[in-house]
């Protein structure tokens, strides 16, 4: 929760709610920053203009009762716009100006203010560019990207094609490592102190025949399809009839349920 209000992007219910609803609905006018209506549009200017009546009506049909029986996230919400100056402006304020001896301009325009746009960019970029550039090594026919350079500006979010494809994967790519992907290493982080708990993941043997089925070709498995290997892709129709937002989607099926990996299971 701190986080979240530190980083001045709604609430935790909102930014849930337009995630699943953008992950549901992706790249349709139902999709809260559909990249179809341009980079400007995708980055920042879906935040400029009112919603789509698709993204309202669709949106309705979203569950959202987990995050209403959260208490914490209950209560952000409802103390959103006291809390948030305090956190996302004051703190990141005082602590340069006590700590480090700066001035009150110097903090609050670095500290508060050009922390605050970077931060923004880096998330907006997860939306824009990785929508628009990069390799599709699991789905070529959707718009989401691996980016590298996205993935170095947001800490690892920008492995957008394999986040569309397994929505369910909390580290949202496939790497052995933290380079790229710090946000994998926060949540590995505390699930070792027991903070996390129940992270679902992907089979490698669950990728390797996704890549295989739909990929462009610039997985790593792809390049074990031996020539001349007719793709399920390359005569079925693509189909949006089973696009999940999540694990607790209810078009969710019991096959990739089944297949998925769960770590340090909740008991």
């Amino acid at each position: 929760m701190i986080f979240n209000t530190i980083s001045f992007q709604n609430s935790i219910y909102e930014w849930v709610r337009d995630h699943r609803v953008h992950h549901k609905f992706c790249d349709s006018d139902a999709d809260p920053h559909n990249v179809q209506r341009g980079f400007f549009f995708s980055h920042m200017g879906w935040l400029l203009l009112k919603k789509h009546a698709d993204v309202k009506s669709k949106g309705a049909s979203i569950d959202m009762t987990d995050l209403k029986q959260d208490a914490v996230v209950m209560f952000q919400r409802k103390h959103y716009l006291k809390i948030m100056p305090i956190f996302c402006f004051l703190i990141p304020t005082l602590i340069p100006m006590f700590v480090l001896n700066e001035s009150l301009s110097s903090s609050f325009y670095v500290g508060a203010i050009l922390r605050y746009v970077l931060t923004l960019h880096s998330t907006w970029f997860v939306n824009s560019a990785a929508h628009m550039w990069g390799m599709r090594p699991y789905d070529k026919n959707i718009k989401s990207a691996n980016n590298i350079f996205v993935s170095i500006v947001s800490y690892g979010e920008g492995w957008h094609n394999y986040h569309h494809v397994f929505p369910w994967d909390y580290k949202t790519a496939e790497l052995g490592d933290y380079m790229l992907n710090f946000s994998t290493a926060f949540i590995d982080f505390f699930a070792k102190i027991g903070w996390a708990y129940e992270l679902k993941t992907v089979s490698d043997d669950m990728i390797r025949k996704r890549a295989e089925r739909t990929g462009d070709g610039s997985n790593k498995y792809s390049r074990c399809i031996k020539n001349g290997a007719v793709r399920k892709h390359d005569i079925e129709h693509h189909t949006d009839d089973n696009v999940v937002w999540g694990w607790d989607d209810k078009d969710m099926v019991d096959e990739d349920k089944d297949d998925a990996l769960i770590i340090r299971k909740f008991e």
